[in-house]
């Protein structure tokens, strides 16, 4: 069935990216108009999501969102709707890869077997003794040790027992370059299996102190390098790229995982370090990926960062922005620092701002408009037809001996099951085995790409979050009659002109919805023939999910007009209609159902707006996908259902002859209310019955049948004493505010009803 299009004006001739002059005269213009402050407060919490999930062999790649993001909300608002914004994602030991030459698992057996006997391990505290012998060799078989126990997350706890950071730690500055490398790879192996609780141990440990320093030598060879490239030789220069990569991952984990490591990275002056790995982009693709990352990590709400920026920094981000190599890393590279450069747009000058939000839009647009399946089908086919390294002929045979793809009684092959839908499985070692094939190397890199759009837009897309001391303020009073006059929800989303008209000329809407389709079976069944290719599967699966969140945030941001009409948000809801129902089951992805029902209660809230009928779904297939979320773990699955519920029964409300499907949503509800352990889907369901049942002829027909009033009575005292137990402690100060909200509403709406009926 043809794909509905969330249609756009057509796109425009070319926009021209802003001029080296315009990045200098931001540059010159930050230390005025963004004074540095305490970069904690600017910095903001580690977040958790969707941007960046890392790898984790000691020399794999960290790759892209818990973006995470970046993807996660847990315990979503009521009434009105936040839109999501990806941040950081919990650490997960996989990650994308675009690292060509990491090192074979082959070698890595073979160091094993030279540091002990054949099939025995070193136990922690053996390892850590040797890190101080004498021989260099011997140090860097050790940390190669360090680097691969650590990938199992229940080897962690016993290093962590023998003080494996501070062990580690002074390693960076070995004598021996060898070792510095393997050093840094354990400690960035340790920092993406350990998780954020790991990185600030890291932190606290001072690890960026030994880190800072080695990336200050590394600097210097580079820069060397630079200026008189040909002095250096090729092996000094990849052994100091290679540490390099290492300690920009190692960094890089460590500031998305902890504001004290920002502040340090801005205090120890690590942002031209940074640059100068990207300025090496035509040499080190890899190194420069790696520092984009970090980049664009550390540019997100850090006003002292943006005010160090020099005219050569901003040169140099654009240099990048203008390539024109037509690869996906690179495609990877310029996504990333287009992510970076929206960071920093306040300071570029207002009569620059058109340009700059089209340059990085148009550099989104470029990314999502590749057709995925397409292009990895055609780089799958290529690969078959060359012939098998025999290293990755091997591999193929210990990933099938190992059963990563388990075999099914009629004799097809599955990924074997996860743990959680929303994060590849731990068992899926895709991400650490080398990636000898350059085909699979530019089909991580796209879809990495690609992921990573979608959550700058998803980004984009939201607004500022209030500040905590104005929340506080709004939600001093708990019975404050103020907050059911308005104030209590989230006001209307606003984005500038600007990024408005570069949304609809460059069709991201468009683009954005191609992404939501399901993963074409050709394609999957191609990924799913070769072991290595196997991994690409969750990936796209997990673009599908960004597509769709992005689908809602745009819902909320952009008027009927520029999202095509009426027309266009029928088709829409037919798309989401079919993503749910196409199947004999709903699916039980997490992540999905997260996904799918943020777009769907944005689209219904959008056309209830606007007096639109409601064409999403019939009344059995509503209840059918509320009974599905409300059984799911995921809180903001549970919220959204809830208020996908109350969307529809406000509308049926309104018409004739609709008594008996309130009296089955009203029940729903009630049930929801007495059985969820959360008090936000809580307070998210009351929300829902008082929208539905506040007022008209068949909602207080069904209300009085199921006896609602007095069922609300009971369960009033119980649902105040739920708000002061958790308010403290389990609540956010939005959360508080809008259950207060919805506390106040529900003591009118019973007086309301109780009044009616004296009469």
């Amino acid at each position: 069935m043809k794909t509905p299009c969330v249609h756009l004006a057509s796109k425009p001739a070319s926009l021209q990216i802003r001029s080296a002059c315009v990045l200098v005269q931001a540059a010159t213009s930050a230390a005025c108009l963004l004074p540095g402050r305490d970069v904690q407060a600017a910095a903001g919490p580690p977040r958790r999501g969707v941007r960046v999930v890392r790898g984790l062999s000691w020399t794999a790649s960290v790759g892209g969102l818990d973006a995470k993001r970046g993807s996660d909300r847990k315990g979503s608002n009521m009434g009105k709707r936040k839109n999501s914004k990806f941040a950081r994602s919990q650490f997960s030991p996989l990650g994308q890869s675009n690292n060509p030459s990491r090192r074979l698992v082959v070698e890595e057996e073979e160091e094993e077997e030279e540091m002990g006997e054949e099939g025995d391990v070193s136990p922690p505290g053996d390892l850590l003794e040797k890190l101080q012998c004498v021989s260099p060799d011997v140090r860097e078989l050790a940390c190669a040790s360090i680097s691969k126990l650590v990938q199992e997350k229940k080897m962690i706890p016993s290093f962590l027992q023998k003080d494996v950071i501070r062990c580690l730690g002074p390693m960076l500055l070995d004598p021996s370059v060898g070792v510095r490398e393997t050093a840094a790879g354990a400690l960035r192996n340790l920092s993406a299996c350990g998780g954020y609780d790991v990185c600030d141990e890291m932190v606290n440990h001072d690890v960026l102190t030994p880190l800072a320093a080695l990336l200050k030598e590394c600097c210097k060879g580079l820069d060397t390098d630079v200026v008189n490239p040909e002095n250096k030789q090729a092996s000094d220069k990849n052994l100091i790229e290679d540490v390099s990569n290492e300690a920009i991952h190692l960094l890089w984990n460590l500031c998305e995982s902890s504001s004290r490591a920002v502040s340090i990275f801005n205090k120890e002056g690590l942002l031209d370090i940074c640059i100068l790995c990207l300025r090496r982009f035509n040499n080190n693709i890899e190194l420069a990926i790696s520092a984009a990352y970090c980049l664009q990590t550390v540019s997100e709400d850090n006003t002292e960062l943006l005010a160090s920026l020099t005219p050569l920094s901003l040169q140099v981000l654009e240099m990048v922005l203008l390539s024109s190599e037509d690869t996906t890393e690179y495609l990877l590279l310029r996504t990333l620092v287009a992510g970076t450069v929206w960071n920093m747009k306040s300071i570029v000058p207002s009569s620059s701002q058109a340009d700059t939000i089209n340059a990085v839009i148009r550099i989104l647009a470029e990314t999502l408009e590749k057709n995925a399946s397409r292009i990895i089908l055609t780089l799958k086919q290529v690969a078959c037809a060359m012939p098998k390294a025999e290293g990755e002929a091997e591999m193929e045979e210990e990933l099938i001996d190992t059963n990563v793809a388990q075999k099914q009684e009629d004799g097809t092959q599955k990924i074997r099951p996860q743990s959680n839908a929303g994060n590849v499985a731990d068992e899926d070692i895709s991400d650490i085995l080398p990636t000898q094939s350059e085909e699979l190397r530019h089909a991580t890199a796209l879809l990495a790409a690609q992921q990573t759009a979608l959550e700058i837009i998803v980004n984009m897309c939201c607004s500022e979050d209030p500040s905590d001391d104005e929340w506080e303020e709004m939600s001093s009073s708990d019975e404050s009659d103020s907050l059911a006059e308005g104030s209590g929800t989230l006001s209307p989303l606003c984005l500038s002109a600007e990024v408005l008209s570069a949304l609809t000329n460059y069709l991201i809407p468009k683009k954005v919805l191609e992404k939501t389709e399901f993963l074409d079976s050709i394609t999957e069944d191609a990924c799913m023939e070769s072991p290595p290719w196997r991994h690409l599967i969750a990936k796209m699966k997990r673009i599908q999910c960004r597509a769709l969140t992005c689908l809602h945030n745009l819902l909320s941001a952009l008027d009927l007009e520029r999202l095509g009409g009426s027309s266009a948000l029928h088709s829409l809801s037919h798309h989401l209609r079919k993503l749910v129902f196409a199947q004999s089951e709903i699916p039980k992805n997490s992540e999905f159902l997260e996904a799918v029902t943020s777009a769907i209660r944005s689209l219904m809230q959008l056309m209830s707006s606007h007096n639109l009928p409601q064409q999403c779904m019939n009344a059995e297939q509503l209840m059918i996908l509320c009974e599905a979320g409300a059984q799911c773990e995921d809180i903001s699955t549970r919220v959204n259902v809830v208020a996908i519920m109350g969307i529809s029964g406000n509308v049926l409300a309104k018409e004739d002859n609709t008594a008996e499907t309130l009296k089955m949503m009203g029940n729903f509800l009630l049930q929801v209310i007495t059985k969820d352990s959360s008090i936000v889907v809580i307070g998210e369901a009351l929300d829902a019955i008082i929208d539905i049942f506040a007022d008209g002829k068949e909602a207080g027909k069904a209300a009085d049948e199921m006896k609602l009033v007095q069922a609300l009575k009971s369960f009033q005292p119980v649902f105040k004493l739920k708000i002061q137990k958790e308010r403290k402690c389990n609540l956010t100060l939005d959360q508080r505010l809008v259950l207060d909200n919805v506390k106040i509403n529900l003591r009118r709406f019973i007086a309301y009803h109780e009044a009616l009926t004296k009469k």
